[in-house]
């Protein structure tokens, strides 16, 4: 009942303020109910345990009265933040639409319409001329909440399609099949499931992955027949090691459907023609430690990326019949400088996706000649990717570029004449011109005497004389290379003097394979070191100052902005930390937490002490201490299944209890979204408008 009372208390003291009493607002105060844990010898007391609670009211309450006291910390900003909001809407075409690509005898494409928060998803037979069928409208589907529409997969014959939607955000999707001749939608309806499905060239049989309600881990493959009652679908494969999970696709080719099982280090493919759908799945390779591989169907082979005996990944093949890892023969060997992130099949091509010097490059190779060439992109950093491209006999290669000068694009490139064309780029209105603005590929000194690349971007004009601020941006694990992509809310940063930069730390894969394999485990202190040591040398090189650098990081990117925090205060003026995964240590010792097993080979498994001690010694929660901390804005999600709202919470809490300084700290919880914030185009923008007015105020932009 304390507990409750101090809630109250503070809530009553925010909206007391807000009828103007005059009194500065009082941020809510958590109950501190001592919690112990204790393994390997050693003791931890966690004093907010209790908020663990998603369903207990108390919770509920305290999260609400966070909620209640940002809001009136940020009400002298609210004008400012709504402009922000305003400004970035304004940049996006309202009627949008994605460039068509085709597949079979349909074109596909996505467009928005004026005032609309979700996509409508369109096909053109024939011609991109022919009459537009909306096979699915993300408006008239979605309610007042959280929506998402996920796995829209068209059958073979072009007559039906299955589709996913989440109303939670805790993605759980219930899967249903429309016939889209009729509009009608049939009487399957499948429940609780990830929104994976694939179909069987039959047209009939679809395959669909569920996961365990607890620990939300991919784990199981059904099928399931049209017209039958789901309590009949069968079971096809179970994966019971709880490190790994599952998925099912079909190949480019249309000959096969894979199951794909895997985790951090290991891999495993189970196999069956698609024609066959009630036959077995068979084993492509079994599963080898610390042995990841991936396939690709081309004509009468296999193709098999794998890291067997080369850290940066080397391509393989083999028969169609005789796949084990026996019958693999070299298509392409390792190299040392050269990561093979992936490939591309066509049926006289192969594509390459390779990152070298930091960046991402595409490689095309004529089978018949054993010609390759390079396409070129000519600016000094960017983003590009392998776009859809469903037929395999073409000449043309879809893919996608942006940089941080230049909008998202997608091309098709005639692979015979070298040729590019520009099918689509995003079209930023509101005046945009790339002219104004000025991209920089740099290398920061780690302690270590590691070169850490940093991509960066101002508006021209700007001096390297320390007046400007800065934001750095980074996330760092599970191998994921955080590329130059455009974004056009960061203008309105931008246009206000701000310097955005991505810190390329070690836990990525940016310099090749090896400089993952630095940034984790026992090693994933170098993450952290290498952010810092960014930041201070674009402190050192007239970038920004201290008083003017901001970090910003999600999810294991708000581990990092933990850790920095933690380590070096005295470096940031500001940090937004959003689904930040901070209460590392508990969470990975709580195999019923949803993803903990499966990340093990990322973070460690503390049940060892090794781990557990060197975990302990930078979990954000575990180690906040006595001493002044910059501004932090921390944002989370009730319905979150990656980092669970409690997370944050109690970081938060925490912080308020022990930190010596008098910076502003907010915490705001989305009630009704997840992982990925807000639903909808224009809803999120809310969120980041949030952290830009956030962050201008405190450098004393106010418009």
């Amino acid at each position: 009942m304390r507990s409750i009372l101090k809630v109250v208390l503070a809530m009553a003291l925010v909206s007391g303020f807000l009828a103007g009493c005059g009194n500065a607002p009082t941020p809510p105060e958590a109950a501190v109910r001592p919690h112990e844990m204790t393994i390997h010898g050693d003791t931890r007391v966690d004093n907010y345990f209790w908020l663990n609670q998603r369903e207990d009211s108390e919770v509920i309450a305290y999260l609400e009265a966070e909620n209640a006291y940002l809001e009136e910390v940020m009400a002298p900003v609210d004008g400012f933040k709504e402009s922000l909001f305003t400004e970035m809407k304004g940049r996006i075409k309202k009627d949008d639409s994605s460039a068509p690509f085709q597949l079979r005898d349909f074109w596909y494409y996505t467009r928005y319409v004026e005032g609309g928060e979700y996509a409508l998803h369109c096909r053109r037979p024939g011609t991109l001329d022919g009459p537009e069928d909306i096979m699915f409208d993300g408006n008239a589907m979605a309610g007042d909440g959280y929506f998402s529409l996920r796995g829209v997969n068209v059958s073979p014959d072009n007559r039906l399609a299955i589709y996913g939607v989440d109303e939670v955000g805790r993605r759980f999707y219930t899967l249903r099949v429309k016939d889209l001749a009729s509009g009608n939608i049939l009487p399957d309806v499948i429940p609780d499931v990830t929104g994976n499905a694939v179909w069987a060239m039959d047209n009939q049989t679809l395959f669909y992955s569920k996961q365990d309600p607890e620990t939300l881990r991919t784990y199981q493959i059904w099928r399931h027949v049209l017209g039958t009652d789901t309590a009949d679908d069968v079971l096809v494969y179970q994966e019971d090691d709880a490190t790994f999970s599952c998925y099912v696709w079909r190949t480019k080719s249309d000959r096969y459907l894979v199951i794909e099982s895997s985790q951090t280090l290991s891999s495993e493919s189970h196999i069956l023609e698609a024609d066959n759908p009630t036959g077995e799945f068979r084993v492509f390779q079994p599963r080898t430690a610390d042995m990841e591989y991936g396939i690709s169907h081309q004509n009468d082979r296999w193709l098999v990326r794998t890291n067997l005996h080369a850290l940066n990944f080397r391509l393989m093949e083999c028969g169609l019949d005789k796949t084990g890892l026996a019958h693999w023969t070299e298509v392409l060997g390792h190299r040392e400088d050269v990561l093979l992130e992936g490939i591309e099949v066509f049926a006289d091509r192969l594509v390459y996706k390779e990152r070298f010097d930091g960046l991402s490059h595409l490689r095309v190779e004529h089978l018949g000649t054993g010609e390759s060439h390079f396409l070129d992109f000519g600016e000094p950093t960017w983003a590009v990717w392998l776009a859809y491209n469903p037929e395999m006999e073409t000449n043309q290669l879809r893919f996608g570029y942006s940089s941080l000068t230049t909008p998202s694009s997608t091309f098709s490139y005639d692979m015979d004449a070298r040729q590019t064309t520009l099918l689509k780029q995003e079209e930023i209105l509101g005046g945009f011109d790339s002219a104004h603005y000025q991209a920089e590929y740099l290398h920061a000194t780690a302690a270590d005497g590691t070169l850490v690349p940093i991509s960066l971007v101002y508006r021209k004009g700007f001096k390297p004389d320390g007046t400007a601020p800065l934001l750095l941006y980074a996330y760092g694990s599970y191998g994921y290379s955080q590329s130059a992509y455009f974004n056009s809310t960061r203008l309105s940063l931008l246009d206000r003097g701000f310097v955005y930069a991505i810190a390329h730390t070690r836990g990525g894969q940016e310099m090749g394979r090896y400089w993952y394999e630095d940034g984790k485990l026992l090693k994933k202190k170098n993450t952290f070191t290498d952010f810092n040591d960014c930041g201070r040398f674009l402190v050192e090189q007239g970038y920004t100052a201290r008083d003017r650098m901001f970090a910003m990081g999600g999810s294991a990117g708000g581990l990092l902005m933990g850790a920095i925090i933690n380590m070096e205060p005295e470096l940031w003026k500001g940090v937004v930390a959003a689904v930040p995964f901070v209460d590392v240590v508990t969470t990975m010792l709580d195999e019923t937490i949803p993803l903990t097993t499966g990340e093990y080979d990322e973070w460690g498994n503390p049940n060892d002490k090794v781990y557990y001690d060197y975990m302990l010694s930078y979990s954000p929660y575990d180690q906040v201490a006595a001493q002044d901390y910059p501004a932090l804005l921390v944002t989370t999600g009730l319905h979150d299944s990656q980092v669970q709202y409690w997370e944050p919470a109690k970081w938060v809490a925490k912080l308020r209890t022990l930190k010596t300084d008098d910076n502003i700290l907010l915490m705001k919880t989305n009630m009704e979204a997840g992982h990925g914030g807000a639903s909808g185009r224009f809803r999120r923008l809310e969120e980041t408008a949030l952290g830009y007015a956030f962050m201008c105020d405190l450098v004393g932009i106010k418009e």
